[in-house]
């Protein structure tokens, strides 16, 4: 079996005029990612592996993640992540190495909305920033996963 757990960035700052890719959160965000961190804490496998899009918001929503679950584990920085994309994501998933039966991914929507709707049983309107959806698949294969089972659902607004 393999289990994919989906993270969305934290509320992003729009205060300042910068680039996309470079924004950080935003205080409410810092709030709720901590409610939702704190709220999975015990969900964590320690042995999942950990991708992390390069952009700003989502290395500080991880870091904050991190922080909270006492996560001190490796973790991979990916650029090809800042992706909006459903097609990009599935294939960044499908190309994880088969050694690991936990993948965490914090990344961006709507390609998170897009992907846990296509792979879920549980059909989302919307995945909201700081959002926590877990999927497990009956493979041993991650070039093979189709619909999977949608396990853990957590948003801020639920806590």
């Amino acid at each position: 079996m393999k289990k994919l757990t989906l993270i969305r960035h934290a509320k992003s700052s729009w205060n300042n005029p910068i680039n996309d890719f470079s924004r950080p959160i935003a205080e409410e965000g810092i709030q709720k990612t901590i409610k939702v961190a704190t709220k999975t804490k015990n969900l964590l496998d320690d042995k999942s592996l950990i991708w992390v899009s390069s952009a700003q918001r989502t290395k500080q929503t991880a870091k904050l993640f991190f922080s909270i679950w006492n996560y001190n584990n490796q973790i991979q920085f990916r650029d090809d992540l800042y992706t909006f994309d459903l097609h990009q994501l599935e294939k960044i998933v499908i190309s994880c190495s088969n050694e690991f039966n936990n993948l965490i991914l914090f990344g961006h929507n709507s390609a998170i909305t897009d992907f846990v709707n296509k792979f879920g049983n549980i059909f989302i309107d919307n995945v909201p920033t700081s959002g926590y959806v877990s999927i497990t698949f009956e493979t041993d294969d991650w070039s093979k996963i189709s619909k999977g089972k949608t396990d853990k659902i957590i948003f801020p607004r639920d806590i």
